[in-house]
């Protein structure tokens, strides 16, 4: 189940299932993610098991998940075989962590051959078990996990202690060992300053907000991350009804907040709109911050029904494919900064034209 060139090939030719601008609520929330940390019992954790250990770490997740139906027929990925630039594709994909795209010690990325799993293998825990859904389906990407979660289980024994729940590397993960999120897209609450106030409630009530690579990264595009903080002496249920509860009513503030600024400031609001589109669609050097802000604009454009503008699938690759990983793996070499703004730039006016032919839009 070890990969080759040509696997890695097909994953990054393949768009990531959570890119696909489809699900409840896709105008709104990219993606709904679902991640279970675990950890084997009787060997120690990954930041102090040796070398030899995690090779059996790795051995043993990657056969348990080849005997399992969720993961059967995966891809695996050993970070030590794969290039600098293809373990950044894969942060970039959102399906590995800084942390295991390193490189530096035995581990691995399993992609089910769907990819709305993936398992990352010796990161933080020894097992990361994540589900990726596109649109807010945080039932759906519970469902994925959980089954996962028990397959895996029937051939591997977790660290768990009946006293605490699972045990894991990180005392914040024990219990539970869940952690459920949303990635939200909240234009109207930025640019009409009210983003500071349904922030604190959202950490008052016990959730952490990130940006868009979440733990770390800076908000970008008004591009939120949502999560639970609490995984000790809470259920998975609980965990997943109390973000479902608050980020539908986020969903609803949101709202109200874009029918405020449509009735009092439209004409500036589609002025914005049109303006990023005419600079994506025709810019000849572009930065990826720039890039992820001016989608932003235009994904509000696409909320307000404006005609010619491109679906929300083309923005949502854009996010990704826009980035230093993928713009040289795209271009087949390494790229300095000057050169990636080129390149970048001629990637947007093609995914943009490629988009106006698909849906018969004249620009």
């Amino acid at each position: 189940m070890s990969a080759t060139p040509r696997d890695f090939a097909q994953l990054f030719d393949t768009t990531s299932p959570w890119l696909t601008g489809s699900g409840p609520h896709s105008e709104m929330v990219l993606s709904t993610r679902i991640r279970l940390a675990r950890n084997l019992s009787e060997v120690p954790f990954t930041h102090r098991a040796r070398e030899e250990q995690l090779y059996g770490v790795l051995a043993s997740v990657s056969a348990a998940a080849q005997n399992s139906h969720s993961f059967h027929d995966g891809l695996l990925l050993r970070m030590n075989e794969c290039t600098p630039i293809e373990r950044q594709v894969l942060v970039e994909r959102h399906l590995v962590s800084h942390e295991l795209g390193d490189g530096a010690r035995p581990r691995g990325i399993l992609v089910a051959p769907d990819q709305r799993l993936s398992l990352m293998i010796n990161e933080e825990d020894h097992l990361r078990l994540q589900s990726l859904t596109p649109g807010f389906q945080l039932a759906e990407a519970w469902s994925l996990s959980d089954r996962a979660d028990d397959e895996l289980n029937q051939s591997l024994e977790f660290a768990f202690s009946e006293e605490i729940g699972y045990l894991t590397s990180c005392p914040t993960n024990a219990g539970t060992g869940l952690r459920a999120s949303v990635l939200i897209h909240l234009p109207a609450l930025v640019l009409l300053e009210e983003i500071q106030r349904v922030l604190k409630s959202i950490m008052q009530v016990g959730l952490n907000v990130r940006g868009l690579y979440g733990e770390h990264s800076e908000v970008m595009g008004n591009l939120f991350q949502i999560s639970n903080q609490t995984t000790l002496g809470r259920s998975e249920r609980d965990s997943i009804d109390s973000l479902e509860r608050v980020t539908r009513q986020i969903i609803e503030t949101e709202e109200r907040a874009r029918e405020r600024m449509l009735r009092d400031a439209r004409v500036q609001i589609e002025d914005k709109v049109w303006r990023a589109y005419g600079t994506l669609r025709y810019c000849r050097s572009i930065h990826a911050r720039e890039v992820i802000n001016l989608c932003s604009a235009v994904r509000l454009g696409v909320a307000m029904e404006l005609p010619g503008l491109c679906p929300l699938r083309t923005l949502n690759e854009l996010l990704v494919l826009t980035q230093p990983a993928h713009l040289q793996r795209i271009h087949g070499a390494e790229l300095s900064p000057a050169d990636r703004n080129i390149v970048r730039a001629q990637l947007v006016r093609e995914r943009l034209a490629a988009a106006d032919h698909e849906t018969g839009t004249n620009p």
